[in-house]
C-alpha cells in the first residue's frame, strides 16, 4: 500500500479537526502535520516530501495561493475554501480539487480518489492516452483505443476528470486530465489558454484578447494565460 504523506494547512481550528477526521478515515493517507498558517506549513514542505496539501486559500499572512506558488511542483493541492470566488483562481494552479466548505466526507473521498488517479496516470500514462513519436496520438473512447491524428484536433474541453477532443467531423470523449493531455500534445502546434481549453492554434480562424474562434466556436481566453496566449498569437500571425 502506497502512503501518501499529508498535510492539512488552515487558520480555523474546527475546519482543521474535521480534515483531520477525514484523513484518518483513509488508510492510504498519512497526515505529516495539521497547519495553522502558510508558513508552518512552508517549513515543513522544505524539510519533508509532501505528497498532497489540503489548502486553505484565504488566510491571514500568507494565502494559499500565495503558498501553492512556491510548493515543489510534484506536490499536488485540493483547496478547501469557504469562498467560491477563488474557485477559478485555485484551478488556474492545477489543483486536483477544490472543495467548497462545510466539506462533508463523501465529497473529501471524491477529492482524494480523484488525487489517486491522477497518481495511476502519471506513473503508467499508457492507461488512457498513449504517446507516441509520430504526428498521433491513441486515446480510449467506448472501450477501445482510437487513433487521433493532430491535424484534425481542432481543440481540447476539460469536464473535470474527463476531456472531450473536438475534430471537424466527431467529438471524442475520453477519461483523462487536461494537463496530462497538453503534455502528450506537440507545444508548437498546441497551446493551453484556459484551465478548461487547448486549441490547435493551426486551426484558427480569429482571434480578440479575449477569445479564440475556431471552426464557427469561440473558446475563451483566460486571465491567467492572456499574456503568453497573446503573446504566440501575435507571433504566429507575423510568420
Amino acid at each position: 500500500m502506497n502512503i501518501i504523506n499529508c498535510i492539512i494547512v488552515d487558520d480555523e481550528p474546527v475546519a482543521r479537526k474535521i480534515l483531520e477526521s477525514f484523513v484518518t478515515k483513509i488508510p492510504n493517507l498519512y497526515l505529516v502535520k495539521s497547519c495553522k498558517n502558510a508558513m508552518e506549513a512552508f517549513e515543513i514542505s522544505n524539510s519533508q516530501n509532501i505528497d498532497l496539501f489540503f489548502l486553505d486559500i484565504n488566510m491571514p499572512d500568507v494565502s494559499g495561493l500565495s503558498l501553492a506558488k512556491t510548493l515543489n511542483k510534484k506536490s499536488k493541492i485540493i483547496f478547501t475554501t469557504a469562498y467560491r470566488e477563488y474557485a477559478l483562481d485555485g484551478f488556474d494552479l492545477q489543483a486536483v480539487d477544490y472543495l467548497l466548505k462545510p466539506i462533508g466526507f463523501d465529497r473529501f473521498l471524491q477529492a482524494v480518489n480523484k488525487y489517486f488517479e491522477t497518481k495511476i496516470i502519471v506513473k503508467n500514462t499508457s492507461i488512457e492516452v498513449e504517446k507516441v513519436k509520430d504526428d498521433y496520438i491513441f486515446v480510449r473512447s467506448e472501450r477501445k483505443m482510437v487513433k487521433i491524428i493532430f491535424d484534425e484536433i481542432l481543440y481540447v474541453e476539460s469536464l473535470s476528470d474527463y476531456i472531450k477532443i473536438h475534430t471537424k467531423d466527431k467529438i471524442l470523449v475520453t477519461r483523462e486530465t487536461i494537463s496530462n493531455l497538453e503534455m502528450k500534445l506537440p507545444s508548437q502546434q498546441f497551446l493551453r489558454i484556459h484551465r478548461s481549453y487547448i486549441v490547435n492554434l493551426n486551426k484558427t480562424d480569429s482571434y480578440t484578447n479575449e477569445f479564440i474562434e475556431i471552426n464557427k466556436n469561440a473558446i475563451p481566453i483566460s486571465r491567467t494565460y492572456k499574456e503568453n496566449v497573446l503573446k504566440k498569437l501575435n507571433e504566429n500571425s507575423l510568420k
